[in-house]
């Protein structure tokens, strides 16, 4: 019985369709049709079944429609609602000449067994079939591999999938395949953008390399000239002819202060690099002397030189700023055209490591100086001149008189400051003219090394025998874990009241080795470092927890350098422990767990310079060491045997970013408190690792050059701008 309350739309009789499920066939769905009565409830409710009449038509039919959501619109869409808007609008792409236009397939797989190995980056019999399923073409054979170019090429050895495979991100060129084989139209015009797989490009997308992309640009923009008019660019040059070139002083030869003054210079600035460090050559020498005489060179070492700190490491280029945007591609495209091997473009974790990088280095200084660049190495920056707010020009010395004997004053007309989060002697200075500074986070830890072998079989099993040294089939195996540990993960509260940290691994070297990166004899601190190939026994990386100003606070530093003390004490601790020398204090992971330290003997380090067992509880505050055992637990479920008898604890690494932050303009990257410094690199806290330090110097060099006059800008149209956050850019 249906009983409905008295209402003006209801009709007494009335149809109610009753609506099958979706299996039942349309041709069903007549017979379900039955003419029913219904009453109001001021009725006597009853049901009554009419006679069936030939003719419906005379009969009203009574629709029930389930309501009808309303959407969100503007700012009333949840997040993920906003996504997909976002990813549907971006396939929604009107495509007109899709024989003439460039296609770009991404995550293509192709097993480890069919795939020649991480070192081939051409296009295999394997990625073709991967192609042609993408584009449902039935014989792969039959497409030309040279309608395709392999852009990018990963190993995926994850858990979660069902093999070992390489992915690839492949560009085809869509003419050029037609002309080879006409037979794939058909299947071209039926293919369609899908996020993330999928994508078209009207035109092909190539890098190019920072110098061939100014003097390019500059062929066809206008270049700012001094006043009157006396600006002219001279004929097949990049460089501006006017009648006084700008000074400028770029202080610091790693990525960022490189690539400051390959900008500067390229637009016609009469630069001058200074370096405290030695050029890699005689660095290498020292570092020599280091390793087997226990000599450190105070101003030219594994942190200080050309190249900065990151020359004598892993020579990383990953970075978490866009790996596809048009200035990490120009970054990595000058890297190349100075020697880096090409496959640095399309390796998913491309990486030099220190053999590469000491020849590509030199290469870059030689063109430098054909630019007139003047490179002065051995100079150390002892002050600054400044004249009513405003830097006038730097006073250096030579660094082999540690009296300062021999200091001379540069005039100049701006001073770019690139230097490495190791200058502590550049932040007094700094403080000294009221400079602004700004304690930074950061993170403090110690380094484990594992034997490589281990690690290969963690990550790979039955397929760690194509390893091979670094010569093998596939990469040599490393790792990335984090672990978020909040205040009910510990037994000890910490003392700064800080509730949720990040303990994570940081700098992984497969195939590496543990290296000092003291700059004092009496502080200690390491880091790692591999070669190209990756061939060493050992792996090693920084297990490292985030500490705060508030944790500073804790060991009683406080002030602008509260976080440069924090460091030092725990460099001296570690110093103290390792009995001087340079020697490291190590323990066993399974009894720093413990905390306990037996007197057996240790498991092989790579570190050279010699080991001291200790219990590394000693050297943190307890709340450190409790998050640092907590998170090693978490990384073993995630990496089962990554606790183990093998693994070997080093202290101290504190070194992992700046303490300092430099505050700047968002968009001139100029002093906030002292006209004509600009603070550019990781050393003033706006990167962190070759690659972001390169971009972030290249974007300072242009913001430069047209403070004086050098160009009108616009280069921003071509690389994109820089990441920006309240004035800071955060890499």
């Amino acid at each position: 019985m249906i009983i409905i309350p008295r209402s003006p739309r209801f009709q007494p009789s009335a149809f109610i369709r009753l609506i099958p499920n979706s299996a039942t066939p349309p041709v069903a769905m007549t017979s379900k049709v039955l003419p029913i009565h219904l009453y109001s409830l001021d009725s006597y409710p009853r049901l009554r079944f009419p006679e069936l009449k030939p003719s419906f038509l005379s009969l009203k039919i009574l629709q029930i429609r389930c309501a009808k959501r309303s959407e969100r619109t503007g700012k009333q869409r949840y997040p993920s609602e906003k996504k997909k808007l976002k990813l549907k609008k971006k396939t929604l792409v009107d495509i007109k000449n899709r024989d003439e236009g460039f296609w770009r397939l991404s995550k293509l797989g192709v097993p480890v067994h069919k795939d020649p190995g991480k070192d081939y980056f051409g296009v295999s019999d394997a990625l073709l079939e991967a192609i042609a399923k993408v584009l449902e073409f039935p014989v792969s054979s039959m497409l030309p591999p040279e309608a395709f170019t392999v852009v990018r090429k990963s190993f995926d050895a994850r858990k979660l999938v069902k093999e070992p495979k390489f992915v690839y991100t492949v560009d085809m060129d869509a003419k050029k395949l037609l002309n080879l084989e006409p037979r794939t139209w058909d299947f071209i015009s039926r293919l369609e953008p899908k996020v993330g797989l999928v994508e078209y490009m009207p035109h092909e997308r190539v890098p190019d390399d920072l110098i061939s992309m100014i003097r390019n640009f500059e062929r066809h923009e206008k270049i700012g000239s001094t006043e009157g008019g006396d600006g002219v660019l001279s004929k097949g040059s990049s460089r501006i002819e006017t009648r006084k070139k700008p000074k400028v002083a770029v202080v610091g030869s790693g990525p960022s202060g490189l690539f400051a003054s390959l900008v500067l210079a390229e637009l016609g600035a009469d630069v001058t690099l200074i370096e405290r460090g030695q050029a890699v050559e005689q660095r290498g020498r020292d570092i020599g002397a280091l390793v087997v005489r226990r000599v450190l060179q105070l101003e030219s070492n594994f942190c200080f030189g050309e190249g900065g700190a990151g020359t004598w490491s892993d020579g990383k280029l990953v970075t978490r700023i866009g790996r596809n945007s048009n200035s990490v591609l120009a970054v990595m495209k000058t890297l190349v055209r100075f020697g880096a091997p090409e496959n640095i473009l399309v390796d998913g974790k491309p990486h030099l490591g220190t053999d590469k990088l000491v020849p590509l280095l030199r290469n870059f200084r030689r063109h430098l100086e054909e630019l007139g660049v003047t490179i002065k190495f051995g100079t150390r920056v002892d002050d600054l001149l400044v004249d009513s707010g405003r830097v006038m020009g730097v006073k250096v010395s030579d660094t082999r008189h540690e009296l300062h004997h021999g200091s001379k004053n540069l005039g100049c007309d701006a001073v770019v400051l690139a230097v490495g989060h190791s200058a502590r002697d550049i932040y007094q200075m700094l403080l000294s003219h009221d400079v602004h500074l700004v304690p930074k986070d950061f993170s403090v830890g110690l380094r484990i090394e594992h034997p490589q072998e281990l690690i290969n079989n963690i990550q790979y099993s039955a397929l760690a025998t194509e390893v091979r040294n670094g010569r093998g089939k596939v990469p040599v195996a490393d790792y990335r874990v984090v672990k978020y540990i909040n205040e009910e993960d510990v037994e000890t509260s910490s003392i700064s009241g800080e509730t949720s940290r990040s303990c994570y691994s940081f700098c992984m070297c497969p195939g590496g080795q543990v290296v000092l990166t003291s700059t004092n004899p009496s502080e200690l601190c390491i880091n790692g470092m591999s070669f190209s190939r990756r061939a060493s026994r050992w792996a090693n990386a920084a297990l490292v927890v985030t500490v705060s100003e508030k944790d500073f606070e804790t060991l009683d530093c406080h002030g602008p350098l509260s976080g440069v003390e924090f460091q030092r004490e725990l460099e001296h601790r570690a110093a103290t422990m390792g009995g001087g020398n340079f020697v490291v204090p190590v323990q066993r992971v399974t009894e720093f767990m413990q905390n306990k330290l037996s007197v057996t003997s240790l498991p092989p380090s790579s570190y050279r310079l010699g080991v001291k067992a200790a219990n590394l509880h000693e050297l943190f505050p307890s709340y450190i060491t409790e998050a640092l055992q907590h998170s090693i637990s978490m990384f073993d479920k995630e990496l089962p045997g990554f606790i183990c008898g093998d693994a070997l604890l080093h202290g101290v690494e504190t070194r992992t970013s700046s303490p300092v932050q430099i505050p700047r303009s968002g968009s001139t990257y100029e002093s906030m408190s002292l006209k004509g410094l600009y603070p550019i690199g990781e050393g003033a806290g706006y990167a962190g690792g070759i690659v972001s330090a390169a971009v972030d110097g290249l974007y300072a060099g242009f913001s430069v050059a047209k403070d004086l006059n050098l160009y009108q800008g616009g280069i921003e149209s071509i690389l994109g701008e820089a990441q920006r956050n309240m004035g800071f850019v955060k890499y």
